[in-house]
């Protein structure tokens, strides 16, 4: 604990669980949650951020936001959407039923790279006939490193709270996916106090309109060391944020593959001596993500692929 300037209250630590517009619950060290409002006109916090704070009677002011050690979030040509801060993992979910995009899935893949945060795959609803054609969409991905990890949340419950405990423990980890996978089915899986940890939030706000749209961080223990973060589901994942040029070594598969170039600059379009072009040809680039890199390169360029 340290003073404030001017005699005020002393500054504290907390751990921000959920936001809402200028409105965030923080956390103290004890489990004890208030909701604050920044200092000045800005919200710059996320969930998972580390920030100083003071009481100043019921509620909490933030006065100062800690060194973040990562961020995760998407940029379009409008707007910027952070998902949370602080991670350790990025665990993108997808399932056999409804098909998943592949292209949605690849930029959740290169925003976690992009962020510096380890990231794996989840694929719910195993039990599904359709697993075996989402298995063979998602081989390139486990062929190029990523852990692709099979559950069957509703059918299978505790075979897979068995996967996910020793995945999640001691983590803080963002699920991250489109609605329909499953995500709310985990949640209450793994925290099965969730409905209780969201009626803090809706009470301390006088609200509950906020709780199925917002980013909220639930313990999975009473210890709370193992954090799980859900954000809202998404249907754009823009990646603005990415130097185009600098693409190919977000994408694992492209990234060994574009050393071989004879151009340092090389766009893999349609240049001579193309390392990326060549894998392709070899089978060791699926169509997919030669594809996938073509329309996010186009997206970064404002140029025709």
């Amino acid at each position: 604990m340290s003073k404030a300037k001017g005699g005020e209250a002393p500054t504290t630590s907390g751990l921000v669980v959920s936001g809402f517009g200028r409105h965030y619950v923080v956390e103290s060290d004890e489990g004890v949650r208030t909701i604050c409002h920044p200092r000045g006109k800005k919200s710059l916090c996320v969930v998972g951020d580390r920030v100083r704070w003071q009481i100043t009677g019921d509620e909490g002011v933030i006065e100062e936001l800690e060194p973040r050690r990562n961020l995760l979030f998407r940029q379009d040509e409008w707007k910027t959407k952070a998902f949370a801060a602080n991670l350790d993992q990025v665990l993108v979910m997808v399932a056999s039923e409804p098909v998943f995009s592949e292209s949605q899935l690849a930029r959740a893949l290169i925003a976690a790279e992009s962020a510096g945060i380890a990231a794996s795959i989840l694929l719910n609803k195993a039990d599904l006939p359709q697993i075996a054609a989402a298995r063979d969409r998602l081989k390139p991905y486990v062929e190029m490193g990523y852990s692709v990890l099979e559950i069957a949340l509703k059918a299978q419950p505790e075979a897979s709270r068995a996967v996910l405990n020793p995945l999640m423990a001691g983590r803080a980890s963002l699920v991250l996916g489109p609605s329909g996978t499953g995500k709310s089915t985990l949640i209450n899986l793994l925290a099965p106090d969730a409905r209780a940890q969201v009626g803090e939030v809706s009470q301390a706000l006088n609200s509950g309109r906020h709780t199925t749209t917002s980013t909220q961080w639930y313990w999975l223990d009473a210890e709370r060391r193992t954090g799980l973060i859900d954000s809202p589901g998404f249907q754009e994942f823009g990646l603005k944020q990415v130097d185009a040029q600098k693409l190919p070594a977000l994408m694992p598969d492209l990234r060994d593959a574009s050393t071989r170039c004879r151009f340092y600059n090389c766009t893999h379009r349609q240049e001579p001596g193309c390392g990326v072009r060549e894998a392709l040809a070899q089978g060791a680039i699926s169509e997919s993500r030669y594809r996938i890199y073509g329309e996010i390169r186009q997206e970064l360029e404002g140029t025709r692929w």
